[in-house]
This record gives C-alpha cells, sequence and structure tokens, in this order.
C-alpha cells in the first residue's frame, strides 16, 4: 500500500509546467469530416518542476524526499506552485460539502426556448440556491443530462438553467425516473457551505480546491481525492443569521469520484491534490562548489 511522504516546503521552486491532460476520443467520419468525441474517465494534473541551486544540506532534503518516494509507488502532497495564494478572500481553510437536492426518480419535463426543468409534483428545488450546479440523468436527450447551472428560480417546481456542456435543453415532456442530484461523480460544480457561521469571503476564478473524502477539519492532515480549480468566480449566499453561508463553485475538471455523505470537506487554504512521480529514476547534478541542481516529474494520482 502507498506511503505519502511529505514534501520538504522550502525552498520554493523556481520554474513549473502544470498542465491538465484529459483522455477524449475522437473519430472524423470518411464521409462528411464531422469529428465525434467522447470524453472518458481519464482527467489529472501533470507537472514538471525545478529547483533554485543549492547547497547540500538543503539538497540532503529533498534527495531523501525523492528516495522515499520510490518511483511512483509512494505519493504526496502537492499544488501548482505559482497559485499558493488564493485569489479569493475567504477567511476559513476549509468548507464543508452539502447535497442541496438529491432527487433519485423524478418526472421532468424540458423546455429548449427557456431553458426550463419543470418537475411534475412535489418541491425538489426548495432548498437549492441561484448559481447551484445540478447533475440531471434518466432523460432521453443528451443535451438534457449532465450538469447545468441554476440562472432562475421561478418557484420550488421550475427552475432556470444554463447548461454546462451545451448551447441550450432540447424539448422533451415528462420523462420519468430522472435523477437531480449534486456533488456526484461527473459534475462539474461543488456544492458547499462554510464550517462557521462567520466564515465568509470570496472564491474566484483560478482559485484551487482540493477535494477530500474526509469530514476532518485538520487542514494540514487530510488526504486529497482530487485537485480542482473553480473556473467562474463562486457564488455565495449570505444565509442570514446563525446559517452558514452557501457557495456555488463551478470546476474543472470533473469530479471523479462523488462526495458520499454531506459534510466532506473541500480545501482552500492550503489546496492540494495527491502526486506520484512519472518515472522510476531520481537523479541529481551537482558542481565543483557543492550547489545541487534537482527537478522532477509528477501527475496525480486518479
Amino acid at each position: 500500500m502507498a506511503k505519502i511522504i511529505d514534501m520538504p516546503t522550502t525552498p520554493n521552486f523556481i520554474s513549473s509546467n502544470f498542465r491538465l491532460r484529459r483522455y477524449i476520443g475522437a473519430a472524423v467520419s470518411p464521409y462528411s469530416g464531422k469529428i465525434t468525441t467522447q470524453e472518458y474517465d481519464g482527467v489529472f494534473w501533470e507537472a514538471e518542476v525545478t529547483l533554485p541551486p543549492m547547497r547540500r544540506d538543503l539538497a540532503a532534503n529533498w534527495q531523501s524526499f525523492l528516495l522515499e518516494l520510490n518511483g511512483p509507488v509512494n505519493t504526496f502532497k502537492f499544488s501548482d506552485p505559482d497559485a499558493l495564494t488564493q485569489r479569493g478572500t475567504h477567511d476559513n481553510a476549509t468548507l464543508m460539502a452539502e447535497a442541496r437536492i438529491n432527487e433519485t426518480s423524478i418526472t421532468l419535463s424540458f423546455a429548449a426556448s427557456t431553458n426550463t426543468i419543470t418537475a411534475a409534483s412535489g418541491t425538489p428545488f426548495s432548498n437549492v440556491i441561484v448559481g447551484d450546479f445540478i447533475m440531471v440523468t434518466g432523460s432521453a436527450k443528451a443535451t438534457n443530462n449532465g450538469t447545468h447551472k441554476i440562472t432562475a428560480k421561478t418557484n420550488n417546481t421550475t427552475i432556470i438553467v444554463d447548461p454546462v456542456d451545451y448551447e441550450s435543453l432540447t424539448d422533451e415532456s415528462s420523462k420519468a425516473g430522472c435523477t437531480i442530484k449534486q456533488n456526484v461523480k461527473g459534475i462539474k460544480g461543488l456544492s458547499v457551505k462554510a464550517v462557521s457561521n462567520g466564515a465568509s469571503g470570496t472564491i474566484l476564478k483560478g482559485d484551487y480546491v482540493g477535494v477530500s473524502n474526509s469530514a476532518t477539519t485538520d487542514a494540514s492532515g487530510y488526504t486529497p481525492i482530487q485537485y480542482v480549480m473553480a473556473t467562474e468566480n463562486a457564488t455565495e449566499v449570505d444565509a442570514g443569521s446563525g446559517n452558514r453561508n452557501q457557495y456555488a463553485i463551478r470546476i474543472e475538471p470533473k469530479l471523479r469520484t462523488g462526495l458520499s455523505v454531506s459534510g466532506q470537506r473541500v480545501y482552500i487554504n492550503p489546496a492540494k491534490g495527491l502526486f506520484r512521480l512519472t518515472s522510476k529514476e531520481v537523479e541529481w547534478s551537482a558542481d565543483n562548489i557543492s550547489n545541487y541542481g534537482l527537478s522532477f516529474s509528477c501527475q496525480e494520482v486518479i
């Protein structure tokens, strides 16, 4: 079983290449030239980083770290070296996952002209907020499934949405057996709330979020399950005196694993992912006055 190895904290890297790799199949029709794509579950971050020249006393810490990783066997917590400080102002290290809707079988109608979703009965949208991201499944129309951002709430049975992956919805009436959920595998948005009544502040486009499967409040001791970026300024709703503020965060990439229970933490300070080396070999260079040079490549654990 892999072990998490603590990465030295100094010095910071002097250069980095950071990228998101996606596995997407593409087929080109030999008759029309039309391209059909299929997005798969494989999506993860990769990085190549370089440390500044350092003397042996500092280099020894990094040498030991790299050797203890045992190539790609063990893992370490890591983040984009050029984004260690968040752009937003949220004043707590963590947020709590909160599923504000969890409909496992519901009859829905979809209207393309207005991008409206209407439930046949009940009040399924009573707890969602404008700005929330929902995942719809069960429609016979591909454009009606997937992640949608709620742009308006007409009432507790009707919402207006902006589909994340399509231009608009497709007309469909009274489709039974649909589901509407949040914080599930494949969704491109997080529904969370502050961990205390007094916590508030912004989460801005470009801020990273470390998703965990833990409910611990210890921001230094959690094990990340995914590293994601906010691609829009998050919606924040003041829930009023005595209640915790609610947030809706548009993210990339999509969630690889659903958050099974409300209360799981997402971390913004520090926001980290779980990574491993991409190579079995470890090397460094040194000159005649013991200036060491070290660099390595890594990828997110999936």
